[in-house]
């Protein structure tokens, strides 16, 4: 395998409403849907087979189902592709055409084939962490993410949507957005964000009140 020079660009996708493909009708097709739908993507599913889960989403409306191979060229006709199958010639065939119709393209577990790679990541609310090896140690990734959400309880995700409104209030409140900025910095730094954290939720609504 061809190691690959530059480092990749990190960046996070909008793909809501976004018509996207998933080549493939197993549990690794199952989980990739699963997250393209929760991003609000428009999902149409290509597979021989299928796992009863993906059926029901097609049945539910969720998703469009095309109980068939795929057909060359196809991968064209979408923003972003997945390959998801355990046909070689089949998720080749999928990247070329993707490629050359200028799409995002990712094969899973065949990092030559891809354009992009999906991180494996935290998600806690409107926070999400990201982590990749550039496809050189997916399990290292893995295990970086099983440290990750040790390290981000679920409480931050409390915690983003508590910041998110005071900085609304304050965008509101504070014209100067220099001095906005340094409040911000000090909200975020100050430990009454740790003591929200554990669960003690005054501290820092007192902050607030004394920023505003």
């Amino acid at each position: 395998m061809a190691r690959r020079k530059k480092p990749m660009y990190p960046m996070f996708l909008d793909l809501e409403g976004t018509d996207c493909l998933v080549v493939g009708g197993g549990a690794v097709a199952e989980r990739k849907v699963e997250s393209l739908l929760e991003c609000g993507a428009k999902v149409t599913v290509v597979a021989p087979q299928a796992t009863d889960a993906l059926r029901s989403l097609a049945a539910e409306g969720k998703t469009e189902f095309r109980e068939r191979a795929y057909e060359a060229g196809e991968a064209a006709k979408y923003f972003l592709v997945i390959a998801a199958t355990n046909d070689e010639a089949a998720n080749k065939k999928i990247s070329e055409d993707a490629r050359a119709a200028g799409r995002l393209v990712n094969v899973v577990d065949v990092p030559d084939l891809c354009g992009f790679y999906v991180p494996a990541s935290v998600r806690r609310g409107e926070l999400t962490i990201a982590i990749s090896t550039g496809g050189a140690a997916p399990a290292l990734a893995k295990k970086i993410r099983r440290d990750l959400e040790a390290a981000f309880p679920p409480s931050y995700a409390a915690l983003l949507e508590k910041l998110r409104e005071f900085r609304e209030q304050l965008i509101q409140s504070e014209p100067d957005e220099k001095k906005r900025m340094r409040i911000m910095s000090k909200v975020a730094a100050s430990p009454q964000i740790d003591m929200f954290l554990r669960g003690d939720e005054a501290p820092l609504e007192a902050l607030f009140k004394e920023c505003v």
